[in-house]
């Protein structure tokens, strides 16, 4: 594939609801909506970051200049073999693996559209829907956390992910779990605690969770490992991976038993399958996280999850619980707690041209000479 021109939009899409995290409240999102133009096809991507580095220390401003600035110009006017030959070109350049993760993903559209496969084929993934589960932030009070719980279970999700924060944990657990004594519960912590808090987490072993997503530092490993051998339930992993070497080190201490697996976190869709098989190596899950994206970065995700190991239910959710309207033409609804993947070439989606322009704050044109 040789890629002739990029073109990059950047536009802000409002929330349906305020999410509210341990990070603080969103009520948008900034996304950076990537073209790839190559022998008269296009191939898209969506970033993850955001304005502020909560998540991890990417940014929107970062990654704009760096795409714009270096990884686009490395890679235009270049004969790219497949998504391994991209890499040649951009991995000497250290860190940013989310605004790296766009440009690959961006390929992997395009290349998979040369070959007429959908991404989830060219992957090797094993089915074609996935099972999906919803997560809930912070809400005003426990009541209305039960009635939000309730919702979700009568939608058929297969999994309700539950955000917590010291002081919102414990007694809120144990009313979704009264209310709901055979609901698949998880919590996610965004690295709110410590060590300190073992005690709470002993004490959330009796709510029954399937695991608790990102108790402690988000660049901590070792911490990790010494909770899990003082409590019974599992600890997922999330912003402490970032790497097939994180994964493999994670696992071999013990830091937890469960990976949520981002593509865009760990560098992309490559890693994404390298981490898969590492887990699997280890004969441990790994379930599809999500950054609140919209049609192209769902629609990615949904393809990634297709591989053996995501047995977990994932946060690829029907796209209309978040967007009154999506940037992409396709519907990604998820029925009975089960998530369609797209069939088409690539992705399987398509922009809606129009719409992003009519969000876009800037764009920016860089073609090949």
């Amino acid at each position: 594939m040789r890629i002739e021109a990029a073109e990059m939009k950047l536009i802000t899409l409002p929330l349906r609801f305020r999410f509210e995290t341990s990070f603080g409240v969103q009520t948008e999102r900034h996304i950076i909506v990537l073209t790839l133009y190559g022998e008269g096809l296009e191939g898209y991507a969506e970033t993850v970051m955001e304005h502020t580095p909560h998540y991890r220390e990417e940014t929107i401003a970062g990654a704009w200049a760096l795409l714009e600035e270096l990884l686009i110009p490395q890679v235009l006017g270049k004969d790219i073999a497949n998504p391994e030959a991209l890499w040649a070109h951009i991995r000497n350049f250290r860190g940013n693996k989310m605004t790296k993760a766009a440009l690959e993903m961006a390929f992997w559209d395009l290349w998979c559209k040369s070959l007429g496969q959908p991404l989830w084929k060219v992957l090797g993934g094993v089915r074609e829907e996935i099972p999906v589960g919803i997560s809930l932030g912070i809400e005003p009070s426990i009541e209305a956390t039960v009635e939000k719980v309730g919702k979700g279970l009568e939608q058929g999700y297969k999994r309700i992910k539950l955000k917590i924060k010291p002081g919102w944990d414990v007694k809120m657990l144990m009313a979704v779990r009264e209310a709901y004594p055979d609901a698949n519960l998880t919590v996610d912590a965004n690295s709110a605690y410590t060590l300190n808090h073992v005690a709470t987490f002993k004490a959330m072993d009796a709510a029954g969770l399937d695991y608790i997503e990102q108790p402690l530092a988000f660049d901590d490993i070792l911490d990790h490992a010494k909770l899990q051998a003082a409590i019974s339930t599992s600890i997922c992993l999330d912003e402490s991976i970032t790497s097939p070497e994180d994964a493999r080190k994670a696992l071999e201490i013990g830091a937890g038993r469960v990976i949520n697996l981002k593509p865009a976190r760990v560098g992309g869709i490559l890693a994404s399958r390298k981490i898969h098989d590492i887990t699997e190596s280890y004969g441990l899950p790994v379930w599809m996280g999500g950054m609140l994206e919209a049609g192209i970065g769902r629609a990615a995700n949904i393809h990634v999850a297709t591989l053996p190991m995501f047995v977990k239910p994932g946060d690829t959710s029907s796209a209309s619980r978040y967007w009154e309207e999506d940037i992409i033409e396709e519907a990604l609804e998820a029925s009975g707690g089960m998530m369609a993947v797209p069939q088409a070439p690539g992705l399987g989606v398509t922009p809606k041209r129009e719409f992003i322009d009519r969000l876009a704050l800037k764009s920016a044109y860089v073609a090949s000479s």
